[in-house]
């Protein structure tokens, strides 16, 4: 018996979306398969798609007879190609008209346009949680499932899936492929790229409903969120802090087992945290990236731009519901109110003194290491504080102010 002819279906705007999204997500990396359903003309069957790319291409006779010049990947259609050769060239003609941020596929806009109206179309069917992209929706219910097939042979950490595997695989090599060219940094993913360049464009696309504050990430408005409802789920059973997230849970429990598992090559300085570590390497390179619209001063870090901005501003917005004293910084009220509540979380491990905040704690184990890391370049004096430093230095000054005969 002969082989059946391979199925020709007939070229419609829904066909070639689809060998797009196809081609799109060979280039990206992202996909090995393609779900789709398709529903032709009335009284005609529906054509289920749940093959891999190349079967999907090859059951209709389709040929790739379109190949890039550069990079030698081939494609069916010449549009595809066309589209293509915009991540060489770097040009982008399909652009949002909300936003203004553009892209190089019709495909990408149609993609980033869930943004803006918040359609989320995909809802997993255990919790309920919806999604922009069907992607997204797969790679969730692997939360869903207990197996953590991805082993690190360096390590022996485990993850649920090959790409995260992959991403922490960079932090064993130091490899940090996605450059940022307006101030240089690199980063091991693109996707800390995309978020590091919303610093430079100022760009917040990820809104509170509530009070209107913006965010850089989609995970800090949910953390955002919390504040509202004050739901805090994830406890600590040594001290029954309790948090809003894991990640927050699983950075206080280094204040107990003192890991800091970040550390600069620099200087040796070690953090709890990764985003600390990288505000710290600013100081090494002297990046600025925030700076003030008012008078051009630039800081290290937003938040210190955010306090820099109450000089101009006199705001004190943070009150005490206990004494009614007003704060500048909502850091400045939690430690004033602890004043009231009589907590101190912070020990110190060498005499078990305890203290209200971090920093108490960290000026007080100068004591016992005898560090002293702010020295004066007169007389190279040391001092364990900053403003210890400043008010030595005045001495200086008023020696070196002329006396009266």
């Amino acid at each position: 018996m002969r082989d059946p002819e391979p199925c020709r279906i007939k070229h419609t705007e829904d066909t070639q979306e689809l060998t797009e999204l196809i081609e799109e997500n060979e280039e990206n990396g992202e996909l090995s398969k393609v779900e789709e359903k398709r529903h032709d003309k009335p009284g005609e069957k529906p054509v289920s798609h749940s093959k891999t790319k190349n079967n999907f291409l090859k059951t209709r006779g389709v040929k790739k007879s379109f190949i890039c010049t550069q990079c030698g990947k081939s494609f069916t259609q010449k549009q595809n190609l066309d589209g293509h050769m915009r991540v060489h060239t770097g040009e982008k003609l399909f652009t949002c008209d909300q936003c203004g941020k553009s892209y190089p596929r019709s495909s990408k806009l149609k993609r980033h346009m869930s943004i803006h109206t918040g359609e989320k179309p995909y809802s997993c069917d255990q919790r309920g949680k919806t999604f922009v992209y069907k992607e997204i929706l797969k790679s969730h219910m692997i939360v869903h499932t207990t197996e953590k097939l991805f082993t690190c042979d360096q390590c022996g950490k485990s993850f649920k899936q090959s790409r995260h595997l992959k991403r922490h695989a960079k932090s064993h090599t130091g490899e940090k492929p996605y450059f940022c060219d307006q101030c240089g940094n690199s980063f091991s993913g693109s996707g800390s790229l995309k978020v590091h360049m919303r610093i430079h464009t100022r760009e917040r696309p990820f809104k509170c409903d509530q009070c209107g504050k913006s965010f850089t990430q989609s995970s800090n408005l949910k953390k955002h969120t919390m504040s509202h409802t004050g739901e805090k789920p994830y406890s600590c059973d040594q001290c029954g802090n309790s948090f809003s997230g894991s990640e927050n849970l699983k950075v206080h429990m280094r204040i107990h087992t003192r890991e800091r598992p970040f550390k600069c090559d620099q200087c040796g300085k070690s953090f709890t945290r990764s985003s600390h570590h990288s505000r710290h390497m600013r100081i090494h390179t002297g990046e600025k990236p925030f700076m003030c619209d008012q008078c051009d001063k630039t800081f290290h870090r937003a938040s210190g731009l955010k306090r820099h901005i109450l000089v101009h501003t006199k705001e004190k917005p943070h009150l005490c519901s206990e004494c009614g004293k007003r704060f500048k910084h909502k850091q400045m009220l939690q430690v004033h109110q602890k004043i009231h509540t009589g907590v101190r979380e912070y020990m110190c491990f060498e005499c078990e003194k305890m203290f209200m905040s971090a920093t108490g704690l960290k000026l007080h184990e100068m004591i016992h290491t005898g560090e002293k890391p702010y020295t004066c370049n007169q007389c190279r004096k040391s001092f364990r504080q900053k403003s210890s430093l400043k008010s030595h230095m005045r001495d200086h000054i008023i020696e070196e102010l002329p006396t009266c005969e």
